[in-house]
């Protein structure tokens, strides 16, 4: 077994590699997740049932379950799904190959044997099939490896956004992982509402309330075939598509209305949380100065 600590912090993530791994363990993500939304105290834009990167993985915060407490945690080098409770009570569910419908059945009989009984909607979100988890007998590859690897690469973009974070004096999110659309994010506001979606849901509504500047990682998907890191502003200001982001290897995906850094760019660059930075820093300085953010007022200047 290799040594953990000479391992590749940003190793390899080629999607086609791990993809089936990828979608089964999105669905298995959305279970707890959904738990989550069952059971912890709504917060502002949704981000009680965001995942934090910890030293072993993926884990909720405390949920309360009436006068007990209840947290999970995603541990990608045991490779289980660890449920515990404040009374010292334990549940482990082994990350192996099993569909979706099998790993189910062994997390609500986990919940059950902890004594605590939740209802959720167990239909997945933000994925391209819409199958029940009772019934999803597709999705059913796990490879250690690779979900080795992607964690290895959020606990880097967890480090390095959090450095970006930290001269923000205005509202911001935590950095923070999000089961429905598989990403790692980071939101700067500007304290401003922004406009109303027309026809958007109640979710995307809440989640858009306010003017944003956000950046994240996820492993890609339809538009962007490959893992990378990602950076927009909602509402756009007019002239940011126009502009162009450091590093060189950035681009500009007009559809999704969005700044495409690949990872590969920078987990082969001479200095990659250098390389990350720039981009984080160059494409916030364009879209702040853009929608004339109050950087004055936001920012802890040098």
């Amino acid at each position: 077994m290799t040594n953990v600590a000479t391992r590749d912090p940003w190793p390899a993530l080629p999607l086609e590699e791990w993809r089936d791994t990828y979608a089964t363990l999105h669905m298995w993500t959305q279970m707890v997740g959904k738990t989550c939304l069952a059971l912890a105290p709504r917060q502002n834009h949704w981000w009680q049932v965001a995942f934090r990167v910890t030293a072993r993985g993926l884990a909720t915060g405390p949920m309360p379950y009436d006068t007990r407490t209840l947290d999970a945690e995603f541990d990608f080098i045991e490779h289980e799904l660890v449920l515990r409770t404040g009374e010292g009570a334990v549940q482990k569910i082994a990350l192996r190959p099993r569909s979706v419908a099998a790993f189910y059945r062994a997390y609500l009989a986990a919940l059950d044997a902890l004594g605590m009984r939740v209802k959720i909607w167990p239909v997945p979100v933000e994925a391209e099939h819409k199958v029940p988890f009772p019934d999803d007998e597709t999705h059913a590859s796990y490879d250690p490896e690779y979900a080795n690897r992607h964690w290895r690469i959020l606990v880097q973009s967890d480090e390095v956004f959090k450095r970006f974070r930290e001269p923000f004096l205005g509202k911001c999110s935590p950095v923070h992982f999000f089961w429905g659309s598989f990403d790692l994010a980071v939101t700067r506001f500007s304290g401003r509402r922004a406009p109303e979606r027309p026809g958007a849901d109640r979710v995307t509504q809440e989640a858009y309330s306010h003017e944003v500047i956000s950046a994240g990682f996820w492993p890609g998907s339809g538009a962007v075939p490959e893992a990378a890191f990602y950076a927009y502003a909602a509402p756009e200001p007019a002239g940011l598509r126009d502009l162009v982001p450091l590093p060189s290897a950035v681009s500009y995906q007009k559809d999704m209305g969005i700044f495409i850094l690949p990872y590969t760019a920078v987990r082969t660059a001479s200095a990659p949380v250098d390389a990350l930075l720039a981009f984080l820093q160059s494409t916030y300085d364009a879209a702040a100065d853009l929608a004339k953010w109050d950087r004055e007022a936001l920012e802890r200047r040098p």
